[in-house]
């Protein structure tokens, strides 16, 4: 039996996802808010497998990767701008679609407690995406290339902080930041997010 601990904070979603995991019997499920404190609950239940409807606090998700806990998470969202590499190193070892059906969770969350990882169509595409980048679309000096500023407005988004809260650790508007972006994306000869960022980390200017 696969233990389960499912985490929303909408009771509504909570109970939803716990229902379709509860009519198997190959799971026990046992659920929680997005307020409290996860590792707490984590110890109290010693689930096999975290169900987590997406939740943007990122104390929430700063508590997880600094717990080094070695239990899979997957990710309930349809976000599109998701920091991949945090989420990886967070324990994120699956994202499913809202629009995912009932087999498909239960299927999912057997195949991340078996040590596999699950993403859903539109996930592997920005990955890919984000992989395909050629080298020779590279700028060959990206330090000279990047402002100082678009460097930390980069730096930021490899963390996962979205404009609002870029804006407020540069204490700068959030016109400012979208034009900063939208800059790096002119320069890096990318799209989205996750481009940018890929392209960061193999050009040395995001550190981990």
């Amino acid at each position: 039996m696969i233990r389960v601990l499912v985490v929303a904070a909408s009771p509504v979603v909570r109970v939803g996802l716990a229902a379709v995991l509860a009519s198997s019997p190959k799971f026990q499920v046992f659920t929680s808010g997005a307020d409290i404190d996860i590792l707490t609950k984590i110890a109290e239940q010693q689930p096999d497998v975290l169900l987590l409807d997406w939740n943007d606090n990122r104390e929430f998700w700063d508590t997880l990767l600094q717990s080094q806990h070695s239990i899979p998470i997957i990710v309930i969202t349809s976000n599109d701008q998701l920091d991949i590499n945090f989420m990886l190193r967070a324990g994120v070892r699956g994202i499913l679609s809202p629009e995912a059906r009932e087999s498909e969770i239960m299927l999912a969350v057997e195949t991340v407690a078996a040590g596999m990882v699950v993403f859903h169509p539109e996930m592997i595409d920005y990955l890919l995406a984000a992989s395909s980048l050629s080298t020779e679309a590279m700028p060959t000096n990206p330090t000279q290339v990047l402002t100082p500023r678009e460097i930390e407005v980069l730096q930021l988004l490899a963390s996962g902080t979205g404009n609002k809260a870029i804006a407020q650790n540069l204490h700068i508007s959030e016109h400012t930041v979208k034009f900063h972006i939208s800059s790096i994306f002119q320069k890096l000869n990318v799209s989205t997010r996750t481009q940018a960022v890929a392209v960061g980390i193999r050009l040395g200017l995001v550190m981990f």
